[in-house]
């Protein structure tokens, strides 16, 4: 299970796909011996959920999640004799936001049990820019710091050259919405993603957290586009929950709807502070910008366009 792994290298769990993320992406997936079950990685899998393998709806999955606070129960929880077993050094926690992954106070309880306590080290971005320093954290606790910097320039190059197409384009009105029952306004690094891809977020946050708007005010900011990209819910779930959405009053009135610019994207591109994130600002400019920016083949199936059921319309 260990093999591959230096006698003196830093042994890691990253309980956060956007950490785990940001380890593959810098070269250092060997460190890495324990994961989420919701990370992409072969590794053994540390932290378990309540919600793991069922199917639910924005409003089920948003009840439960209130069910859970209101009752003190945690919606996630650790393989103790796993992580016993895996011994690492370091373990990669956040606490951004304990309904979307496991929270760096419910760990720290957990660990007491183990004889070889690991350095816990919260990654807690707001912005951004926060994200890339998180990078730089990881890729320094893993005793890769170059590692860290190289990535890290990639990005910001990669975001230069967009930043160069965009000039003199006139930034697109925007609603981006990060859950849909009930409808969240976006937060943290999003505000931040749709200024780089040419855009303004007419109802977000940058920085803060998002939370549930007024759906008057989403008709009164009559967005340019509308981007839907609900945390955890795959494109073909959150296809579904827009028809909900789609029943509100003043919906087929607004700008976005008039002229075909409503969007669902893959959250993991926003919603996941990974260096992943550059993807979701190129593909967010293709959609605000298509005559400067041509999709990438690799983010074409990540997003599709909302086109109403046609039976559905005239229907209560």
């Amino acid at each position: 299970m260990m093999g591959g792994i230096g006698e003196n290298a830093v042994k890691a769990c990253s309980f956060l796909p956007g950490a785990t993320d940001m380890i593959q992406r810098m070269g250092l997936a060997e460190q890495l011996v324990g994961v989420t079950f919701e990370c992409r990685s072969d590794k053994p899998k540390v932290v378990r959920s309540v919600l793991e393998g069922r199917r639910m709806g924005s409003g089920e999955i948003d009840r439960t999640v209130k069910e859970h606070a209101r009752t003190n129960t945690p919606l996630y929880y650790i393989d103790i004799e796993l992580l016993r077993e895996l011994a690492p050094d370091v373990i990669f926690t956040q606490h951004v936001c304990n309904v979307c992954q496991i929270g760096t106070a419910y760990v720290e309880q957990a660990i007491r049990e183990l004889d070889k306590r690991p350095k816990l080290v919260p990654l807690v971005p707001q912005t951004f820019e926060d994200v890339l320093d998180n990078a730089m954290t990881i890729a320094g606790e893993l005793g890769a710091p170059e590692a860290g910097v190289r990535h890290v320039e990639e990005v910001r190059e990669r975001l230069r050259r967009l930043s160069g197409r965009l000039s003199g384009t006139v930034p697109v009105r925007v609603v981006f919405i990060e859950w849909l029952d009930p409808v969240y306004n976006s937060g943290h690094w999003i505000p931040d993603m749709i200024r780089l891809a040419g855009g303004i977020d007419l109802l977000g946050v940058p920085g803060g957290y998002s939370g549930p708007v007024d759906w008057q005010d989403v008709v009164g900011a009559d967005p340019d586009v509308i981007v839907a990209a609900p945390c955890g819910l795959s494109l073909e779930q959150a296809f579904r929950d827009m028809r909900s959405l789609a029943q509100r009053p003043g919906w087929e009135t607004l700008r976005a709807v008039r002229e075909n610019r409503v969007f669902l994207l893959d959250p993991d591109l926003f919603t996941c502070p990974s260096t992943a994130l550059a993807d979701g600002v190129e593909l967010l400019a293709g959609l605000f910008h298509p005559e400067r920016i041509a999709l990438p083949a690799s983010l074409v199936g990540k997003r599709r366009v909302w086109q109403p059921d046609p039976s559905a319309r005239g229907k209560s």
